[in-house]
């Protein structure tokens, strides 16, 4: 089997029954798979809340891990458009040349790093450290502070016994208080300041609304990101001629960072509340139960993309749901974007072609479904040109 190949897991059941259900925790939770029903829901924020107990609306739920609500996320409309309206321009920065510099100069030197060694496993030695390392200029704080982060490893929620580990989650959660009170007690350029002194509906933003916003950041493109590096390296390595066609291509590279991330979808579902007893696909969804938009499964509904098992890199028409739909469309889009577009572009002028010496997959389990999500280790030997 290709190491790049991730089966549409869910197939059979989004075309015979359109929905599946999912036993979380004693929360149970109807999976929506369909592309029409998952952006419908999506968009319909009266009928489907986010603003839930924190930690509900995750798929496995946090409830268990945390009582702080990450915002804007897990907040709806009106509410949910003030508060994004704060952060909105910040989330926008990565837009900006001298971000875009910046970001470059990060890769380069992580791909330069790794060049020098024989063989290397990709998530811990690359994709973990250009992840930590990008998002220190989302925040706007120092470069040495990823090694922080990077120590914690890949997942901030989960350890190698148990997919959701508060006593792990408790670390970010008191890193973030930490920090806070720092800037707290000595103001800086960094988004903590910036939302420390934002005003919500007249008032400043609390220490728990500010730690809120954080923890999405650190948490929400962590496994995400990491997830995306990886399983395109992956794909890189099986498709040789991929790399030079993105090398001479650079306009190429806009398409394939969308195609990219539909067909691995890196995150594979998020939750909503039911508010009122209604149907979906066949489907009753009564009120306070839980449904989730598959987003994995939409992105590759045939009914919307053609060949969607298949990595298409200038695919013209591309509506995936990778980055969520609607009015909690991912905050951090744009920082991912100019990521995986600086990656690539540098990747692909500094590599020639990548051995894989060996992959480990993670494999989802969802009920009946079992998903490819990406990989718990992938050793590689880079070739540069």
């Amino acid at each position: 089997m290709s190491a790049s190949n991730f089966s549409d897991a869910f197939k059979d059941t989004r075309e015979a029954k359109g929905t599946c259900p999912f036993n979380d925790q004693n929360d149970p939770v109807t999976m929506l798979l369909r592309f029409k029903d998952v952006r419908k829901t999506a968009h319909n924020t009266k009928g489907f809340s986010s603003a839930a107990k924190p930690g509900r609306i995750v798929v496995p739920s946090e409830v268990n891990i945390r009582d702080t609500r990450q915002i804007p996320f897990e907040v709806d409309p009106p509410e949910h458009t003030e508060y994004r309206a704060l952060v909105e321009n910040w989330f926008k920065r990565p837009l900006d040349p001298d971000y875009e510099n910046k970001l470059t100069r990060i890769v380069e030197a992580e791909i330069e790093r790794v060049l020098q060694k024989g063989s290397i496993e990709v998530i811990s030695e690359l994709s973990l450290p250009i992840q930590s390392k990008a998002l220190t200029l989302l925040l706007n704080i120092p470069l040495s502070e990823a090694e922080t982060w990077i120590s914690w490893g890949t997942h901030v929620f989960r350890s190698e016994e148990s997919d959701l580990d508060a006593d792990k989650a408790s670390i970010l959660y008191d890193y973030i208080d930490a920090e806070i009170d720092k800037v707290i007690a000595a103001p800086n350029d960094s988004l903590y300041s910036v939302l420390l002194n934002s005003e919500y509906q007249g008032r400043k933003m609390t220490k728990e609304e500010v730690k809120g916003v954080l923890i999405l950041t650190f948490a929400g493109g962590r496994d995400t990101v990491i997830n995306y590096l990886t399983n395109t390296i992956s794909y890189l390595a099986e498709h040789p001629v991929a790399i030079k066609k993105l090398n001479d291509n650079p306009a190429l590279v806009n398409t394939a960072i969308e195609e990219f991330v539909r067909y691995f979808s890196p995150l594979t579902h998020m939750g909503r509340v039911v508010k009122e007893e209604q149907e979906i696909s066949g489907h009753v969804a009564k009120e306070d139960t839980r449904v989730s938009l598959c987003w994995a499964s939409a992105n590759r509904d045939e009914s919307v993309f053609e060949n969607p098992n298949e990595i298409i890199l200038d695919r013209k028409m591309n509506p995936h749901v990778a980055f969520g739909f609607g009015a909690h469309k991912c905050l951090g889009a744009t920082h991912a974007r100019q990521l995986m577009k600086v990656f690539l572009r540098v990747f692909t002028e500094k590599v020639s072609t990548i051995e894989i010496i060996n992959a480990v997959e993670n494999i989802e389990d969802w009920g009946v479904h079992k998903r490819k999500v990406g990989f718990d280790k992938l050793t590689i030997k880079l070739n540069a040109k």
